[in-house]
C-alpha cells in the first residue's frame, strides 16, 4: 500500500470570537503568534511512527493572513523533513481547481477548496489522488500519536473482507482524552444542557464497540483517526455544505453509496484540543448541521439507487440526532442556554430566529450533495496519478529545505 497522512490545519491572525453563523470559522484555529502550535506537536509525534511516506498539511487561513500563516507553517514543516511534508495552501488549491474546471465546469468552487470543513477534506482527497496514494489517513493537528505502529494499524484490514465477505474500504479509530480515556465524561449534565448532551448515547455505543472483536461495523467516524482506501474515496466525496461534523456526515455518505465504515478497536490517537473560543457560535453551527442532516437523509432515502440510512440503523448513537426529535432538542437547549449561559444574546437569537433560518436553509440545500456527488468519480478519475499535475504540486508545496537538508516529498 501507498498511504498518505493528511492533516487539515486551521490558522488565524487574531484570537477573536467567531461571529454567529459566519462561514469559514473553525472550532480551533491556531493564532500565527502561538509559541507552540498544535501542528508542531502533532508532527513531532509522527517522527517516531514507522512507515510514513508523505504528510500533506492542508493550510487553511483567511486571505488577510495567508502569507504569515504560510511562513509559520513552512518553518514548522522544515523541522520535520524526514516526514516528507507537503503543504497545500491557496496556490496549490487553485492549481487543483483549474485542472478540475476542464472536466467539471459546472462544479461549484466551494465544493473543492480550502474553505468549509467538507470542501477542505475533499481537497485532501483530490491531492492524494493526484499523487496516486491508494490510502488516505486523516489526522487532526490537535492530536498526538503515541503508537509507533500507528500507520500499520491504520491500513490493517483495508482492501480485505470480513468473515461475512463484506469489503473493508474505510475504517475509523477513536480518540483518547488527556487522561487516556476513550469515553466522554458523563455525570449529570447542566440544566441548560439536558437536551443537548450526546455523551451517554456515545459511551453506550463505544462500550459495545470496544468490548467485541477488533473490527466491527461503525456508527461513528472520528475524522482525526480515519483511513479510507482509493476504492471508496474516489467514489464518494465529503459534503461541502456541512457546517460541522463532516466526518460523521461522511459515514452517512458512504453508507448511502453502499460502503460501510468499520471500527478498529486497536487504533487510536490522543486528542489535545485547545479551548473553544465561542460555545454559542459552535452551537449555531450544530443547529445548521443537524437540521441539514435530517433533510438530506430524508431526500437521499427517497432517491432511487441510494441505500437508505435511517435512525433505527444507528442506535444508540447518533439515531436521535438525525431524526426530527432534534428539532425539539434545539429549541429547548437554545432557550435554556439563553437563560443560564454567558452568551445570552447569541443563544436567544438562535431560539428566536436562527433555528428557523437553519431549517429554511436546510430545505434549500438538501439536494446539493446529490448533484455534487454525480461529478466526483469523474473528477477523481481525471486527477488519479496525474504525473504532470503531481510534479507541479510537489514543487509548489514542498517547504524550502534548511541548509544540508533534503526533503522526501
Amino acid at each position: 500500500m501507498n498511504p498518505v497522512i493528511v492533516i487539515p490545519s486551521y490558522w488565524t491572525d487574531a484570537e477573536h470570537l467567531p461571529a454567529m453563523g459566519e462561514i469559514g470559522v473553525y472550532d480551533h484555529a491556531t493564532p500565527i503568534t502561538k509559541p507552540m502550535p498544535e501542528l508542531e506537536t502533532c508532527l513531532s509525534s509522527l517522527e517516531k511512527v514507522r512507515g510514513v511516506l508523505r504528510v500533506i498539511v492542508l493550510l487553511v487561513a483567511p486571505r488577510a493572513c495567508a502569507a504569515g500563516a504560510r511562513a509559520r507553517v513552512e518553518s514548522i514543516c522544515r523541522q520535520h523533513a524526514d516526514l516528507g511534508v507537503m503543504i497545500v495552501g491557496d496556490p496549490e488549491a487553485d492549481t487543483i481547481r483549474r485542472a478540475v474546471e476542464h472536466i467539471a465546469p459546472n462544479l461549484q468552487q466551494e465544493a473543492l477548496s480550502l474553505r468549509g470543513y467538507g470542501a477542505i477534506r475533499n481537497m485532501g482527497l483530490a491531492v492524494a489522488a493526484t499523487l496516486g496514494h491508494d490510502v488516505v489517513v486523516f489526522l487532526d493537528d490537535d492530536e498526538v500519536v503515541e503508537d509507533e505502529d500507528f500507520l500499520i494499524k491504520a491500513v490493517y484490514g483495508l482492501g480485505n473482507s470480513n468473515r461475512q465477505g463484506l469489503p473493508i474500504l474505510a475504517k475509523t479509530g477513536y480518540f483518547l482524552d488527556r487522561e487516556g480515556s476513550p469515553y466522554a465524561r458523563e455525570g449529570k449534565p447542566r440544566w441548560c444542557d439536558r437536551f443537548w448532551s450526546k455523551r451517554p448515547e456515545f459511551n453506550e455505543w463505544m462500550r459495545h464497540a470496544l468490548g467485541g472483536t477488533r473490527i466491527c461495523r461503525s456508527n461513528v467516524l472520528c475524522g482525526g483517526c480515519f483511513a479510507v482506501s482509493a476504492d471508496a474515496y474516489t467514489r464518494v466525496a465529503f459534503d461541502p455544505e456541512i457546517t460541522r461534523g463532516e466526518d460523521l456526515d461522511y459515514l452517512f455518505n458512504l453508507r448511502m453509496n453502499g460502503i460501510d465504515v468499520w471500527f478498529d478497536g486497536d487504533w487510536c490517537v490522543k486528542h489535545m484540543p485547545p479551548p473553544t473560543p465561542s460555545h454559542a457560535a459552535r452551537f449555531q453551527q450544530d443547529v445548521y448541521r443537524w437540521c441539514y442532516e435530517v433533510v438530506k437523509l430524508r431526500l437521499c432515502n427517497q432517491t432511487i439507487g441510494m441505500r437508505q440510512v435511517r435512525p433505527s440503523s444507528l442506535q444508540p448513537y447518533p439515531a436521535a440526532w438525525i431524526s426530527e426529535e432534534v428539532y425539539r432538542r434545539i429549541r429547548r437547549t437554545a432557550l435554556r442556554r439563553a437563560i443560564a449561559c454567558r452568551e445570552h444574546a447569541s443563544y436567544f437569537y438562535v431560539w428566536e430566529r436562527g433555528y428557523r433560518q437553519a431549517r429554511e436553509w436546510a430545505s434549500r440545500a438538501g439536494y446539493g450533495y446529490l448533484a455534487f456527488q454525480t461529478f466526483w468519480p469523474r473528477v477523481m478519475a481525471m486527477l488519479w496519478d496525474n504525473q504532470l499535475l503531481a510534479a507541479k504540486l510537489v514543487r509548489m508545496g514542498t517547504p524550502p529545505a534548511l541548509p544540508g537538508q533534503e526533503s522526501k516529498a
